[in-house]
């Protein structure tokens, strides 16, 4: 007798993106216009509309919420941060959404900022650590180390917080031993989920301008999929959920990638290598 499948839940996710914004560092890899196809901070009326539009033509009931993407958002002035969030709570304070969620660096959270989440419902903070292994980190000119993620992931679990980590896979003086060790490290932090991206080279990036000079080699797609492969299997075996494996494709992404192991489906490849063995 065949088992019956599990009923997918609906869930939807508001996207709100903030381009590349309230964050003083230039990491090598970083473009993060091109990444989300926008340059201009949007308005508060304009992160309503977008709320609105949304749930305007969602039917399926379901878990709801609203997620600021793309910049260092807890990296913005406070002020900033307070009309963002203040204008997406409102929806959640009448019900019609669940919970906010936003991304933001290891090193930009602090208890001033965790009162301020929670003050306007945020639900689950992504950062986003790119590596736990300092040589790389200092390489990527990231302006942290592995310690600041051990703190921050700390303090929001402490505080009540989902816990999201992204990771980059491929950066200047990654090789497999360094990702796995960045997998083991993130492992025994337990988020509540991870991101993987691998390292793509963008048109006009410091690391553009890094494998013109010989300093950078990107990786091939082959030996990408095999870390891969394994950073999914440490994950899987903490019962850690991975939204997502590999950049989601836009037109904007596929018209900046100069170099790397890029494709559209680059989790499904994965997952094709994992059900084969």
């Amino acid at each position: 007798m065949m088992e019956a499948k599990a009923k997918k839940i609906p869930y939807l996710v508001i996207p709100i993106f903030i381009p590349f914004g309230g964050c003083d560092h230039q990491c090598v890899f970083c473009d993060q216009p091109k990444i989300t196809g926008s340059s201009v901070l949007p308005s508060t009326k304009e992160i309503q509309n977008t709320i609105e539009e949304y749930l305007g033509t969602w039917k399926r009931g379901g878990r709801k919420e609203v997620a600021f993407y793309g910049g260092t958002f807890t990296g913005f002035p406070m002020d900033v941060q307070e009309d963002f969030l203040k204008a997406a709570a409102k929806y959640v304070e009448d019900g019609r959404i669940d919970a906010l969620r936003i991304s933001t660096r290891p090193d930009c959270i602090d208890g001033d900022i965790i009162k301020l989440l929670k003050k306007y419902h945020v639900g689950a903070v992504e950062l986003g650590v790119q590596s736990m292994v300092n040589k790389v980190l200092e390489l990527s000119e990231r302006g942290h180390g592995g310690k600041e993620t051990v703190r921050s992931v700390k303090l929001l679990k402490d505080a009540g917080f989902k816990v999201g980590i992204q990771i980059m896979p491929g950066l200047p003086g990654d090789d497999k031993e360094s990702v796995i060790t960045t997998g083991r490290r993130v492992r025994l932090l337990k988020p509540d989920f991870v991101r993987i991206y691998p390292t793509l080279v963008l048109r006009d990036t410091p690391l553009h301008e890094m494998m013109k000079k010989g300093l950078y080699k990107p990786w091939e797609l082959e030996d990408m999929l095999e870390v891969c492969e394994e950073l999914y299997k440490i994950f899987t075996r903490a019962s850690i959920t991975m939204i997502r494996i590999g950049i989601q494709p836009t037109k904007e992404l596929e018209d900046a990638v100069i170099a790397g192991p890029y494709h559209p489906s680059f989790r499904q490849l994965v997952e094709e290598r994992i059900n084969a063995t």
